[in-house]
């Protein structure tokens, strides 16, 4: 009797084994299959993404040799390139920490140029008090690094720090994405004396120089007469009361920091005066120049860069309103401009080009770009890409009081002449009166201003939400 009693335990535990073992080899092949659905749709997914990338590529590798004067373009994969200059190119850059003459060739991450100059298009490039408000820490820690002589690493007194950036700093962005057509970027080249892009300059719907650059009838057949910004770094702006004369609407930027010597020359003078809000740069071409393109790509549909050296030939920095001295890298800058313009970016005019053609159906088509932009944020992204929307780089969020305009930039111990300016005219500036493509883009972006972070990274965005009932 036990004996027959145990034999029935031993095999109601051997059913048992055997329905778990049948259970737990069911779900693993569900799992299994699952998972390979999964996978099989991503890979169909990636396929079709680098498919579209790598047909990309092959554009801007044509655009480079159509346009480069003597770069060309070699394709690793669907995002990575490398130009390179042909043999010969006189490479007379010494660089003094790595002991080496400037090379002859540069690579490039095509996807994460597109996705990081394709976002500037839709980005706000000036500080504004809503993005202190809705940035984390944004009054403690990074107000303090945007005014020089604080006296302190952080602004533990709001207060005194708001006195510092009152006159500079408006309530809600001034200028906006899709604001005008086309642009006029400037630089200082000495190359724009080869030249008489003066009128052609000036046609454009918004001009931006750099720096201490003179605007004058001496220049003006090269480099014309309307000035309606100005980028300008922490030296120069010590003197933008000699720079901003005989101009009162043309807008300052500073690059860099505000302090109390230049709040007190802001006071004095009836041009609006702004901070610039952006990255840094850490690759390609540098300085004013390349932020003066980010600045114009985030106002502007069509972007025209003159006096900038990216010819053959390049062999000291000049400008064309002082001698020649040493500092940029010229190879370096001329790449990657090249690689902007076949980006879509930039549309570059200098004296090679200016005997020549200039219809750009070498560039890719802005449906083209679109496209592989989509492809490069789906791969990074996965197949939440879509999910996340316009809006799925928005690490922080703000909103703006649909009750208050706020505060317009300026101080109650300005001179006559500063408060009796038009200063603040683009503050003010009434929606209807904005270009229409302008007004279509807010409503499109729900009445949502885009700010950078921090770095270099596309993910940290500073969102700032305004109520349908606030003016722009």
């Amino acid at each position: 009797m036990r004996a027959h009693h145990s034999s029935n335990k031993k095999l109601t535990l051997l059913h048992l084994v055997c329905a778990a073992s049948f259970f737990s080899f069911l779900i693993f092949t569900l799992q299994s299959s699952f998972f390979t659905g999964v996978g099989s749709r991503n890979s169909d997914l990636n396929r079709e993404q680098v498919q579209i990338l790598s047909e990309f590529q092959s554009t801007v590798q044509q655009c480079v040799a159509n346009r480069g004067l003597g770069l060309t373009a070699h394709i690793i994969n669907h995002c990575n390139v490398t130009l390179k200059f042909p043999n010969g190119t006189n490479s007379t850059w010494y660089n003094e920490q790595f002991k080496i003459f400037e090379p002859l060739e540069y690579n490039y991450d095509v996807c994460d140029a597109l996705l990081l100059w394709e976002q500037y298009r839709n980005m706000t490039t000036v500080l504004t008090r809503e993005y202190l408000d809705s940035r984390p820490d944004g009054w403690l820690d990074y107000a303090a690094k945007r005014i020089a002589q604080l006296g302190a690493k952080k602004c533990y007194n709001r207060t005194l720090c708001e006195e510092h950036l009152n006159l500079i700093l408006p309530a809600k962005p001034p200028f906006h994405p899709r604001q005008f057509r086309n642009c006029a970027v400037v630089g200082n080249s000495g190359d724009l004396l080869k030249t008489q892009f003066g009128k052609e300059i000036d046609s454009h719907d918004a001009v931006i120089r750099d720096n201490e650059a003179p605007v004058n009838e001496k220049y003006a057949k090269y480099v014309g007469l309307k000035r309606d910004f100005r980028l300008v770094v922490r030296g120069a702006a010590r003197n933008m009361v000699k720079i901003l004369s005989g101009s009162d609407d043309e807008v300052l930027i500073i690059k860099s920091v505000i302090h109390k010597d230049f709040n007190e020359m802001i006071k004095s003078i009836p041009n609006p005066v702004y901070l610039f809000q952006g990255i840094v740069l850490r690759r390609g071409a540098k300085g004013t120049g390349m932020k003066s393109i980010e600045l114009a790509l985030s106002m502007c549909d069509i972007v025209d860069i003159y006096g900038f050296t990216v010819d053959p030939g390049y062999t000291e920095w000049t400008r064309y309103f002082s001698t020649p001295r040493k500092g940029h890298n010229p190879l370096q800058g001329r790449a990657y401009y090249q690689l902007l313009e076949c980006l879509g970016v930039i549309r570059i005019h200098s004296p090679m080009r200016a005997q020549r053609k200039q219809d750009w159906s070498d560039v890719p088509s802005r449906e083209m770009i679109s496209r592989a932009h989509a492809a490069a944020l789906r791969l990074k992204r996965g197949e939440t890409a879509a999910d996340l929307g316009q809006f799925g780089s928005c690490k922080v969020w703000g909103d703006v009081d649909s009750d208050s305009s706020g505060p317009i930039s300026g101080s109650s111990d300005m001179s006559d002449v500063r408060k009796k300016s038009n200063y603040n005219k683009w503050e003010t500036m009434p929606f209807e009166s904005l270009r229409k493509e302008a007004q279509d883009f807010y409503k499109q972006m729900e009445g949502v201003s885009l700010y950078k972070m921090d770095g270099n990274r596309l993910d940290d965005l500073v969102c700032v939400r305004h109520s349908p009932k606030s003016e722009v």
